[in-house]
């Protein structure tokens, strides 16, 4: 069946601009060179490409893609691609640049890229989706491979989109390169550990924020707005150390029991029904009664700015980790900020998915596959020794977590840049 007309973006100002005025704000607190934000602010390179697509029906559509590379200067690009109706090149850039900074926090050998297509996945059926993602594949396979650029699985994509994509870039060079994309399933080079890689890092950031506060991680309410992968897996991984999770939400509401909720029957019967709608045991909220939700700490796990100006003086969180991507809004962060809520940023809470991909891209390069306690060791040691260069540059500039997460970064790809020069 096509899927053909996009959704009105969910975005309410230009995410590009948000991400470029974020820079900027950094430049300026950590005396960053003027030139070298100025190279900094602008994308690499923008591929648009038309993805036509034979339907079920009979019908051709061509789909709208993107494939950004923001920068690579510390290494090849890394970053997702994302099927949404809403989806827009500014988005993608954004997503882009943010992936530049995540992985130079986690210090990680890369650099930011982001892929999309505007389409709703969940009207595509399976041959569509198959069909539509090697199609896409073919249009950018020039741009993406090992030592290039690695994609990985985002909103609306998942392990088995990212085996087409190893499969036909496979397919059209001769032979199996398993290092082309991260996020593949195990049998196919994939990477323990990898599936709730995301949620376990945000678990991590969480758990080394409430010993800094001088808090118990058992004693805590939580609530998450998104049940994908990262709220789902967040949700499963906090009931696990015996935390409160007390509202949920998918796309279409949420759930709430101020005790705590059932989270293994939540997840089973988001799996059987498609929604949290009707769950038992539970009172139905909106996804902005949820954000507003008396707790201790907010996760949104979804799509990006859903805190606002506008309901920020509402947030009743003492702290909020952001699962998703860009979750907050710049005058959002102001006001959070001011209210002494602390909020652990993007690039450094939901990191945890690319340090795991990277590991992935590593084992494929050599065919050598670890286990999966070696990979959450490895992760913990990478997020939580983030966590404590964030939280010492936090103190030592009086500034936000964000601020402070975003100016080791910067400061790290400008030393990169400064270090290679400009060509020619």
């Amino acid at each position: 069946m096509s899927s053909a007309t996009p959704l009105p973006t969910h975005l309410h100002e230009n995410p590009f601009a948000l991400a470029q005025t974020q820079l900027r704000r950094v430049g300026e607190t950590f005396d960053v060179d003027p030139n070298l934000i100025e190279v900094l602010s602008q994308c690499k390179k923008t591929v648009e490409v038309s993805v036509p697509v034979q339907m079920d029906d009979g019908s051709v559509f061509a789909f709208q893609g993107y494939r950004v590379v923001h920068n690579m200067t510390r290494g090849p690009a890394k970053g997702g691609i994302r099927y949404h109706p809403a989806v827009t090149q500014d988005e993608v850039k954004a997503l882009a640049m943010w992936m530049t900074w995540k992985c130079a926090l986690m210090g990680l050998p890369f650099g930011g890229a982001k892929g999309g297509v505007i389409c709703d996945p969940k009207r595509l059926s399976i041959g569509e989706k198959e069909r539509l993602t090697r199609r896409y594949t073919s249009e950018i396979i020039n741009e993406i491979g090992p030592e290039k650029d690695i994609p990985a699985p985002d909103v609306g994509t998942d392990a088995q989109v990212m085996a087409w994509i190893f499969d036909t870039y496979s397919m059209n060079v001769g032979h199996s390169v398993l290092g082309v994309v991260t996020g593949k399933p195990l049998s196919v080079g994939g990477s323990v550990g990898r599936d709730g890689a995301t949620a376990r890092g945000s678990l991590y950031c969480i758990r080394t924020a409430m010993q800094k506060q001088g808090s118990r991680l058992h004693d805590t309410r939580i609530a998450i707005q998104g049940f994908g992968n990262v709220g789902s897996n967040l949700a499963r991984l906090l009931s696990e150390e015996g935390v409160r999770v007390i509202a949920v939400s998918d796309s279409r509401g949420g759930i709430h029991n101020p005790y705590g909720l059932d989270v293994p029957a939540a997840i089973a019967y988001k799996a059987e029904h498609g929604v949290l709608e009707g769950f038992p045991g539970a009172d139905a909220i909106t996804n902005e009664e949820l954000i507003e939700i008396d707790c201790d700490v907010l996760t949104p796990c979804a799509l990006e700015q859903v805190i606002t100006a506008e309901n920020a003086p509402r947030v009743r969180a003492k702290m909020i980790c952001e699962g998703a991507n860009g979750p907050t809004t710049p005058e959002a962060d102001e006001i959070l900020e001011d209210r002494g809520i602390l909020v652990l940023p993007d690039v450094l809470a939901n990191a945890g998915g690319v340090v795991v991909s990277y590991f992935e891209w590593v084992q494929g390069l050599q065919e050598y596959f670890w286990k999966e306690y070696e990979v959450h060791a490895k992760l913990n040691d990478i997020v939580v020794r983030a966590f404590e260069e964030t939280w010492s540059t936090r103190e030592r500039y009086s500034t936000s977590m964000r601020v402070a997460a975003y100016g080791l970064a910067v400061q790290r790809v400008a030393e990169a840049t400064t270090i290679r020069g400009l060509y020619p």
